[in-house]
């Protein structure tokens, strides 16, 4: 009592330092009044930043604390300074505060500016009486005499059976925690509620302290290490949870898609049937029944075109069967891989999981590739992704309204231009290097990306358009990322990201 307040000023959001001093040394006080964490600490030194630093309560400066006023019933306590300004903590979980009081009682300022009812709190009104003799407790309930009792002291109560008992056990119980809380030694303890300070011997203790500040200092301390690790393990698993969900649902799809492809007649083998009985075909017929001499002779009906020979007809199943091969094979290559990635996506989240140290956790997402990528500045300027292959730059549109962006601004008549056939997607650009033509792999890897970015990326193969820019123009009037094609080439890739 009788030092005076040296500095008060902010220098976070959600954070209030008051340094209260006199010719031999310095008391801090730091509040953190996040709304998910409220806590008080008291750090031997604080260096006070040079920049983002703000003071805050001027008023109290230089001021005398008198007294320091706990109030009854309430999770609040008050700086009183000699001149009769106070100075209110209000330590309400989400809705904790810092008040100043003037010399009339009235709140003059507040901490948190969004809690503007604690303007109008009357500091002589703060003080909750309540008769908690046994009597009124006969009449009453522990939760109406005392208020203040939080979940830790709750859960005291729970573990020595307090609602089993009669109301002179339960008195007993409650006289006795009363007692341990009016002296009481600190305990940090971490249980299935995760990590919590406590004025009361519960499962899960991990440092007892007799001295209060010590006790909430390194609760502080080892609380911002939890949470720190608790969102670092919350983030990354929830990206790969994501990759895991993403290549259950492709592996679903493609081996249905599998499934279709190797059962029924094949087109070759539809082929060879038609190329056997060409003299039984006649011209003009929309279909026809032949002897199925791969199923037992069994009879087979082939639709024809009438326009079309029997032998340009097997020609067409022939092209087909070929195109039937490479699908399944890319696809029984892209089921063998998504497998390994869904196992390793396991694999990482059984590890991560497993992990209680913030530097160990750090160690493995690094080595693993799992860190999460800051995006470039400019990428969220520009209405395109840009990455480069083997010397190319390729621009991959993020929706249709940055797509004609792109399309105007960012792109010239030689660059070449890709896009998914017959479905929304992104458009994709390769962009043209002057006396250099476009690589076959460049292109292949460009339309591997439109592919992706678009509603065929689950397919395993898709058809996407190339042809250079100056044969893609828009038409006024056409919706966000419609385009008219005038020359194309199409190829069919697998869609990929990587």
């Amino acid at each position: 009592m009788g030092r005076p307040v040296v500095e008060c000023y902010s220098q976070n959001k959600d954070e209030l330092i008051i340094v209260i001093g006199d010719n031999n040394e310095a008391f801090n006080i730091k509040a953190h009044l996040s709304p998910s964490f409220c806590c008080l600490t008291f750090p031997e030194a604080i260096q006070r930043a040079r920049k983002n630093s703000v003071d805050l309560f001027e008023t109290i400066v230089n001021r005398k604390i008198v007294e320091v006023r706990q109030f009854l019933n309430e999770r609040c306590f008050a700086l009183v300074f000699d001149d009769g300004h106070k100075l209110l903590f209000k330590m309400h979980g989400n809705r904790s505060n810092i008040i100043l009081f003037g010399i009339n009682n009235k709140a003059l300022k507040i901490f948190n500016g969004h809690l503007r009812k604690d303007l109008e709190l009357d500091f002589t009104k703060i003080d909750r009486p309540i008769d908690q003799s046994k009597q009124a407790f006969v009449e009453s309930s522990e939760h109406e005499l005392f208020p203040t009792f939080g979940k830790v002291v709750h859960h005291y109560l729970k573990n020595h059976q307090y609602e089993t008992k009669d109301v002179e056990g339960k008195w007993d119980i409650l006289t006795n925690t009363l007692h341990l809380l009016n002296q009481p030694n600190f305990y940090i303890i971490e249980n299935d509620q995760g990590l919590s300070l406590s004025l009361l011997p519960l499962q899960g203790i991990i440092q007892e302290f007799q001295n209060p500040i010590s006790a909430v200092n390194n609760f502080f301390s080892k609380y911002i290490s939890t949470a720190s690790l608790r969102m670092e393990k919350k983030t990354a698993l929830s990206h790969i949870q994501k990759g895991l969900s993403q290549s259950s649902n492709y592996l679903k799809k493609a081996e249905e898609k599998l499934q279709k492809l190797s059962v029924g007649s094949g087109y070759s083998q539809m082929a060879d049937i038609i190329m056997a009985n060409l003299h039984q075909i006649k011209a003009g017929e929309s279909e026809v029944t032949l002897t199925d001499f791969y199923n037992d002779n069994r009879p087979i009906t082939i639709k024809l075109k009438q326009n079309q020979s029997p032998q340009k007809i097997a020609e067409n199943y022939y092209r087909k069967a070929k195109n039937q091969s490479k699908e399944l094979s890319n696809l029984k290559n892209s089921i063998s891989a998504k497998q390994k990635l869904k196992q390793s996506f396991e694999a990482h989240i059984a590890a991560i999981t497993a992990i209680s140290d913030y530097k160990v956790l750090r160690k493995y997402l690094k080595e693993n590739g799992l860190e999460q990528q800051k995006s470039k500045t400019d990428s969220t300027q520009k209405p395109f992704k840009e990455v480069e292959y083997q010397g190319f730059v390729i621009y991959i549109g993020k929706n249709s309204k940055s797509n004609d962006k792109m399309l105007q601004s960012f792109t010239f008549k030689d660059d070449l231009w890709l896009h998914a056939k017959d479905v929304s997607g992104s458009h994709v650009i390769i962009k043209y290097q002057s006396g250099k033509v476009f690589p076959k792999n460049v292109i292949e890897k460009a339309a591997q990306l439109a592919a992706f970015h678009s509603k065929r990326k689950s397919d395993s193969l898709c058809p996407v358009i190339v042809t250079p820019r100056k044969f893609v123009r828009k038409r006024k009037g056409d919706p966000a990322g419609a385009v008219v094609v005038d020359k194309e080439e199409v190829i069919l890739v697998e869609p990929a990201l990587g």
